[in-house]
């Protein structure tokens, strides 16, 4: 049995050490998992994570100056792919932050603010834990139960334009989608690196699947 590469996309806005240790906790001893600023390990991996952190209008520079929009784009098509929070905002169409900012254009829709006017007193960001409602069954759910905690910190939530490709959806003030899904991609807005044993779990999952 061959050697699985999962790469771990590092372009300076991740929280890259945890969510590489999380992992590498549950990777069995035929994949390698790498963190890597080479857009040619992305092009080469079996598998790719894509996290993130910050803010969208940063990110996309970052991505741009690293050279991996190209190599992202390619990835989400061909092979299990995994984004995980600012990883999942910057693969929709548009976002509000920074006054609004093109995204990279892989999952149609877009990231808008949390309503403080709307809902007085409401905390920004949403911090903590939350129930993720899973809407759609995935292979990245196996093993973890409908409504389980899993740990948020965000201001900014999704809107994709196709609801079938939502596959979880969580309430804060609102219901807004927590995780999608589309063919070989999976893309979370919570941390399953800071997520206990469910998010433990999820990264297992990836690491087991084929993108089928």
């Amino acid at each position: 049995m061959s050697l699985k590469q999962v790469v771990v996309i590092d372009y300076g806005m991740g929280n890259l050490r945890s969510v590489a240790k999380a992992a590498e906790h549950v990777a069995n001893s035929q994949t390698k998992i790498l963190v890597t600023q080479n857009p040619q390990d992305v092009m080469d991996a079996d598998a790719v994570i894509f996290p993130g952190q910050g803010a969208a209008k940063a990110c996309m520079q970052a991505l741009q100056n690293t050279g991996m929009i190209e190599p992202i784009k390619q990835a989400a098509k061909t092979k299990p792919f995994l984004g995980i929070c600012m990883g999942l905002q910057v693969l929709m169409s548009h976002s509000e932050e920074n006054n609004g900012i093109d995204c990279l254009d892989i999952i149609p829709g877009k990231v808008v603010r949390f309503d403080e006017q709307a809902n007085p007193g409401l905390k920004i960001p949403h911090m903590g834990w939350n129930q993720i409602q899973q809407t759609q069954s995935h292979p990245l759910w196996h093993k973890i139960e409908d409504q389980t905690r899993f740990y948020f910190v965000h201001s900014y939530y999704i809107q994709p334009q196709l609801k079938t490709e939502v596959t979880g959806m969580t309430h804060y003030a609102t219901d807004f989608a927590s995780a999608v899904a589309q063919e070989q991609l999976f893309a979370i807005q919570a941390h399953p690196e800071k997520s206990a044993e469910a998010g433990l779990q999820l990264f297992k999952n990836f690491l087991n699947w084929n993108g089928a």
